[in-house]
């Protein structure tokens, strides 16, 4: 029982590396994208990076220290209501991503690699898919980069408001403040549409990387495929008893759930055991349990 849990445990410690490492890349992908593209055309995104932005656009402060300072306050206003991993994971973010902005903020004052005015909107488009893809990745390993997800739990918490609404509202008041800074109704348009495209490509990269599909495949030779996928593409294998009700024989089916991007794989393992094997494919709407997505 003992050697059970110490492999669960190397495989929980390995796993929460990993989300770290991807964590750390997410956030760096969207330091880029916004300090690179957003910045310089002073759109005001939603969000605290928005409420950053602000800040700097008027008083010059730097962005990866303030989305520090203000990240900070609202834990400390929100901590009792929130929960201790929705914390942790929620400092890390934070950390990380301040980290992030503050050199990549930068770098690209030093070396810009836009001319502000220049092609506005393509600079919008450019930054809202690189933040989006940033985003993606950090939360589809389980990151939190804080910000108003914080006032939006307390929101959908203490009120009838739904969390999808409280997050737009929320966001929508802080991309309209920037009317008092600049008095440009084109600004707040701006902010607004980059705020769905990064929107629409993180959605995009978190439902690509949790997708699944399920295999059912039978062959004579399924105790070979079984151990291959298992011991090779790592996924767990279910055998299921049935009867060809032509033939009257009993058969084995076996039953293989993974990630899309994994389905290539496993279907190089049947090839090259049973060519002739008999395989559907299904995409799945969601898997959950070890190896999948966390039961919510």
């Amino acid at each position: 029982m003992s050697k059970f849990q110490d492999n669960v445990n190397n495989r929980l410690v390995k796993l929460q590396i990993k989300d770290t490492l991807f964590v750390f890349l997410g956030c760096a992908i969207y330091a880029v994208g916004f300090s690179a593209f957003i910045l310089p055309e002073k759109i005001v995104s939603g969000g605290v990076a928005g409420i950053a932005a602000l800040l700097y656009y008027a008083f010059k402060i730097p962005v990866g220290p303030a989305v520090l300072v203000i990240n900070g306050l609202l834990l400390l206003t929100a901590f009792k209501a929130l929960s201790r991993q929705f914390v942790i994971r929620t400092i890390m973010g934070v950390i990380a991503l301040s980290f992030f902005l503050s050199i990549a903020q930068s770098v690209f004052e030093s070396f810009p690699l836009v001319t502000p005015g220049q092609d506005r909107f393509m600079h919008l488009l450019i930054g809202g898919i690189i933040a989006g893809i940033g985003l993606g990745i950090a939360i589809s390993h389980n990151g939190s980069t804080g910000g108003t997800d914080i006032v939006v739990a307390l929101l959908a918490k203490h009120t009838n408001m739904s969390f999808g609404r409280a997050m737009q509202l929320v966001d929508l008041v802080i991309i309209s403040s920037s009317w008092f800074l600049f008095h440009s109704a084109e600004t707040i348009v701006y902010g607004i549409v980059y705020l769905l495209v990064a929107s629409i490509v993180t959605d995009y990269v978190i439902n690509g990387s949790r997708q699944t599909v399920q295999f059912l495949i039978i062959s004579k030779h399924y105790v070979e495929i079984a151990d291959a996928v298992n011991m090779q593409a790592g996924r767990g294998v279910t055998i299921l008893r049935g009867e060809g009700w032509y033939s009257k024989k009993d058969v084995e089916v076996v039953m293989v759930l993974c990630r899309k991007y994994e389905s290539r794989y496993i279907f190089t393992i049947i090839k090259s055991i049973d060519p002739n094997a008999m395989v559907s494919q299904t995409n799945c709407t969601g898997v959950f349990g070890e190896g999948f997505d966390r039961i919510k």
